[in-house]
């Protein structure tokens, strides 16, 4: 057996995901799939019906009365802390006290039999308020003196006041930028199973289980160690279940110790969306100077956004806009600020790209600006303008690995680019009622955890006596294929076919202190803790068949199947047995933590990001200027995922992020009415985008000769937020489309989303 039939290709296959079958033929289980233990009661949440005031009375006299129900809880049952914020302002209640702060916060929860039951009798609770003013949207909130809900920040670097003193031409503008319901397929659930003394099991659908770990812990007022959180799978997280799931495992896991008694949460879409956060909404104030080239020279922007009534995440995430708001581009003299504003609205939280494309889009305005500005395509202004290696970002981190050039030169050939935008301006200056749009547009996207102490990971790795293997990590899957890119990193290091690999469900009982899988860090840092537990077993077994079969240490290999001593090829089964009956330790726990990343957020300087992500698309759309409405004709994506781990995941990745974006910033709107309540709450009044719009044509190429050129997982790159921003290309051709109405003597400057509406009205304008 030679070394040239090694497995070496295995963490860089389209192996198969390794829940798909389940997935299609419906035998994947959920959280709310687990079998129901004997005596399972069910909570529902009780909402808040106003948008800020103090409660003066609570009534559960009809509510308790009401068939099945068990009992209410309140802050006042709280065990222990009522807080679930994940961060130090201890701003985020389990249960509302004396003060409501936005239209469906919870006040109480209802536990009864059945989860009908629950339902219908916390909408017979009656709660009395002195209704206070509100403010629902940041620029309201900033002229209402409204405070901020964590530090806001300022990223700087040379003079930009001088710099745009100094600027031939300057452009100011006003961006409105909306957020988004995460919807996931699978809504917030948790189930509390009560255990002796003080524990209890949490069943969540969560994307961080430490953090329910130590949230439950808080509420109950027991140590960490007494709860146990597991989750084999979601339907879907996007961020939406980093931390706003803390809520619904507490009321959980608090009903369960109260009644001892199993305890199930579901709610409905509408209450789901009504109290769960959202991608933070942000109106972005913003200047540009530059030269009669379009060579951008200064840049200032204070990014304002829409919070909610606690801080959550909105700290990093309001500090990621700003680490992105450069998107692929230089800016000599840059003054970026973040303003965090308080609102009475629900506190908004991570989404996909965690700030990243709040920034991005802005970056692209601007370069739009100067295009129109110029007579130039926006394409042309963009090349101008790209990172050269060696310059520093607003944050005084260098670029080193910039493959965006190549990216633009082999995107521009593949997707006939040039003349495709000639006759999009040919089909434009006949008129007509169809406007067409063409645009091109990058991404480069920092991958890490701004904060620091997340850039870590464990796993447990256990081989069994007949050669079997477990494989446990901190990491959760939510249909990104993390579970199945970590097994066949494993499989490759034991060169043994994946089949005999079990991946086990994520559990605080075997990694302990795990990050959130979020920042699209869950394969980096779960995969190289995977590989460090591997690599610790095969010394083991290295040692030990040097010494049973009387080989050099150097000439034990691990081959297919088979480990290699000398010219002797020793079963893989075999070496398990024989090493297990000589005792030898056939488990290891691993440890990963990013190197080389720092940051400084008082100075607004050092390096958060251990390396950067890129990524282009070209979109052409067709857009009705009679309706505002539009298709999306053709897309063309080339993304850059380093070595892929798995080409077929990472593809369904990079295309299911495009339409997501897309959706971001053309149908899906958050709407409130006068009163602070959420209107966009259910499927009927929220779109998300749908199979039929998805673009006509649609080619997605991974960059196959890319590599990282930091020692990550395989020298793969991650792959989960980057092309999310992608969608931004379809943006930007609408605005196109729309700004041939008026002989693009100015862009349209669509707010996002660009709904037919605001499509419908910018054309109107233009016209005008």
């Amino acid at each position: 057996m030679k070394d040239d039939t090694l497995i070496k290709g295995l963490a860089h296959s389209e192996t198969i995901h390794d829940s798909a079958i389940k997935h299609v033929t419906g035998r994947a289980e959920y959280t709310d799939d687990l079998a129901e233990p004997h005596g399972l009661l069910h909570a529902y949440l009780g909402l808040s019906q106003c948008a800020h005031g103090r409660i003066t009375g609570m009534d559960f006299t009809d509510t308790l009365a009401a068939p099945g129900v068990i009992g209410v809880l309140t802050a006042k049952d709280v065990p222990g802390v009522n807080d679930v914020a994940p961060n130090d302002k201890h701003d985020d209640p389990v249960f509302a006290e004396d003060e409501v702060k936005f239209w469906g916060q919870p006040v109480f929860a209802v536990i009864a039999e059945t989860r009908d039951q629950a339902r219908r009798a916390a909408h017979k609770a009656r709660i009395d308020y002195e209704e206070l003013p509100f403010a629902l949207d940041p620029v309201a909130a900033r002229d209402a003196g409204m405070d901020y809900v964590t530090e806001p920040l300022t990223l700087k670097r040379g003079d930009a006041g001088a710099g745009m003193a100094a600027a031939p031409r300057r452009i100011k503008g006003r961006f409105g930028i909306g957020g988004q319901d995460h919807f996931y397929l699978e809504g917030q659930i948790a189930m509390a199973v009560p255990g002796e003394d003080e524990d209890v099991a949490v069943n969540v659908s969560t994307q961080h289980p430490s953090e329910v770990q130590h949230m439950v812990a808080h509420v109950l007022d027991v140590p960490s160690h007494s709860v146990v959180v597991n989750v084999r799978r979601m339907g879907g997280g996007f961020g939406g279940k980093e931390t706003q799931m803390n809520l619904f495992a507490c009321v959980a896991a608090m009903a369960a110790k109260k009644w001892n008694r199993a305890v199930k949460i579901r709610p409905d879409r509408d209450d789901d969306m009504t109290a769960t956060g959202k991608r933070h909404d942000f109106v972005v104030d913003y200047e540009v100077g530059f030269d009669d080239e379009g060579h951008i020279l200064a840049v200032e922007g204070d990014w304002y956004a829409r919070c909610g009534f606690s801080a959550d995440l909105s700290g990093p995430v309001t500090d990621r806009a700003l680490f992105h708001a450069d998107n692929a581009y230089y800016y000599p003299d840059v003054l970026l600020r973040s303003h965090p504003m308080r609102t009475n609205t629900v506190s908004n939280t991570a989404f996909r790209g965690f700030g990243g494309p709040q920034g991005v889009i802005v970056a692209e305005r601007m370069i739009e600006e100067i295009a129109y500005a110029l007579g130039r395509d926006p394409y042309e202004i963009r090349q101008k303008n790209l990172y050269k290696n060696g310059q520093l970002t607003p944050y005084h981190q260098e670029v080193s690995d910039q493959i965006l050039p190549r990216i633009f030169e082999e995107l521009e050939a593949d997707s006939d680019y040039q003349a495709r935008r000639q006759a999009v301006l040919d089909w434009n200056s006949k008129g007509g009622v169809i406007r067409k749009g063409i645009a091109l547009t990058p991404v480069k996207f920092g991958i890490s955890f701004t904060a620091t102490w997340f850039n870590q990971a464990g796993s447990l790795i256990h081989v069994y006596s007949d050669g079997s293997i477990a494989l446990n990590h901190g990491g959760t899957e939510m249909g990104q294929g993390l579970n199945t890119k970590v097994a066949q990193v494993v499989a490759e290091a034991f060169q043994c076919d994946i089949s005999r690999i079990k991946i086990t469900r994520t559990t605080t009982e075997k990694v302990p202190n795990t990050s959130a899988t979020a920042a699209s860090s869950g394969t980096d840092l779960n995969g190289m803790a995977a590989l460090d537990a591997a690599e610790q077993i095969k010394a083991r077994l290295v040692d030990f068949v040097a010494e049973r079969w009387q080989a050099p240490r150097e000439d034990v290999r691990f081959v297919p199947g088979h480990v290699m001593a000398g010219e002797t090829a020793i079963p893989w089964d075999e070496v398990i047995k024989a090493a297990y009956m000589a005792r030898i330790h056939l488990s290891a726990a691993g440890f990963y933590k990013t190197p080389k990343i720092h940051w400084d957020r008082a100075t607004g300087q050092g390096r958060p990001f251990y390396y950067f992500a890129y990524g282009a698309a070209v979109s052409e759309v067709s857009v009705d200027t009679l309706t505002g409405e539009y298709v999306i004709d053709r897309a063309d994506v080339i993304h850059d995922v380093g070595r892929s781990l798995n080409p077929a995941i990472d593809k369904g990745q990079v295309e299911g992020a495009f339409v997501q974006g897309t959706g971001w910033l053309t149908c899906e709107e958050l709407w409130w009415d006068d009163k602070g309540q959420l209107r966009t709450q259910a499927p009927s009044t929220y779109k998300i985008p749908l199979a039929s719009d998805r673009p006509r044509i649609f080619n997605v190429k991974l960059a196959d000769w890319s590599e990282n050129s930091e020692r990550t997982i395989k020298r793969s790159k991650a792959v989960g937020e980057p092309p999310f921003m992608l969608g931004i290309s379809v943006f930007e051709a609408i605005n196109m489309a729309v700004a041939s109405v008026g002989d693009y003597r100015e862009p349209a400057r669509l707010d996002a989303p660009a709904t037919p509406e605001r499509v419908l009205m910018a054309v109107n304008r233009l016209k005008g």
